[in-house]
């Protein structure tokens, strides 16, 4: 099964940290990194394998950028990384370190566990029904 979503922003206090969290730690693929102005990065990643999967992480200057973080470490965020081989990901990212807040389960649109990221925002690893 293809499964395709649109690219999601998070927006990062460091954008370093957030390289090296996604990057470094996770291993995702870096796909592009652009400046955009005003010291401002998009950067495209995704987990490595799941070619269907777009993160997209901004790095965060000034007051407005830090208070939409803050709206958005309150609680879930829905945000999904879609993934085309679940047990491999979940495995690499656990041998990572990554905090897992829900373990796998099973559902109707597929296998999802729920991890967050070290700026507080939270993530569900999701391999859809097939």
């Amino acid at each position: 099964m293809t499964q395709t979503i649109a690219r999601v922003a998070i927006l990062v206090p460091d954008y370093d940290a957030g390289i090296a969290f996604y990057c470094g730690r996770l291993g995702f693929e870096l796909i592009q990194d652009t400046a955009v102005g005003d010291g401002k990065r998009w950067v495209l990643v995704r987990p490595r394998g799941a070619t269907e999967t777009a993160l997209l992480i901004a790095r965060a200057e000034g007051d407005r950028q830090n208070a939409a973080i803050g709206n958005q470490t309150g609680g879930r965020v829905g945000f999904f990384l879609f993934t085309d081989d679940f047990a491999r990901d979940h495995a690499a990212m656990l041998a990572a370190g990554v905090e897992f807040l829900e373990m796998p389960r099973h559902e109707a649109y597929g296998t999802v566990a729920v991890f967050t990221d070290p700026f507080g925002n939270r993530w569900d690893l999701l391999q859809p029904a097939s």
